[in-house]
């Protein structure tokens, strides 16, 4: 089995990349759906953020109020840094979970650990390679904008809360550019997916 790790900032077309490599026969393990997971209601991390955030992050009906703890953490690195502290234990625990299953179910797998914050938190390290989608920055703030519905320096400003591409270049053994179209970014993908298929 070979576990590769792939990143890239906001509005790279890192989401789009994985389903990529997944047509092609990766498994993909999604770190956004496992931290989405880790704050169901009943789950040790919600009560966690409860505790650290106060109740006011709830819902009526009890579940995390997104767009409230959003807010609450986004102009605030040392909150989001808290946030991350609490959920980021269960997101590791249940990717390794599912890799020890995919291996035992497929020993020659290629498992795709899709997280943005892959660089940030370490866990490059525990990657046999790791994969970054890059986009110039001109392209990514048009995107984000339309993407998201923001204004420019709304853009900037969510782009000016990740490591620079720059940084996490040096930790990448293969670069996709996610700007290009769309038939250059899958000859991307296929080329390094047929690299590393002898690899598992």
């Amino acid at each position: 089995m070979l576990l590769v790790g792939l990143t890239g900032g906001i509005g790279s077309g890192k989401s789009l990349v994985a389903q990529m490599f997944k047509q092609l026969g990766a498994y993909l393990i999604d770190a956004d759906e496992l931290a989405h997971q880790a704050v169901e209601p009943g789950q040790p991390a919600l009560k966690r953020i409860v505790e650290s955030f106060g109740p006011e992050i709830l819902n009526p009906d009890r579940t995390l109020n997104r767009a409230e703890l959003g807010r609450v953490v986004f102009d605030h690195p040392e909150k989001r840094e808290l946030l991350n502290s609490l959920v980021h234990p269960y997101v590791f625990m249940e990717e390794e979970r599912r890799r020890k299953e995919i291996a035992q179910k497929d020993p020659k797998a290629i498992v795709m650990f899709d997280a943005a914050l892959l660089i940030e938190t370490g866990s490059y390290q525990l990657m046999d390679k790791v994969i970054l989608v890059t986009i110039d920055r001109r392209k990514q703030i048009s995107r984000i904008m339309r993407r998201d519905g923001l204004s420019r320096e709304e853009a900037v400003k969510r782009i000016g809360t990740q490591m620079p591409q720059a940084k996490k270049k040096s930790k990448a053994d293969y670069i996709i550019d996610g700007g290009q179209s769309l038939k250059a970014v899958e000859d991307q993908v296929r080329r390094i997916y047929e690299e590393l298929k002898p690899l598992a």
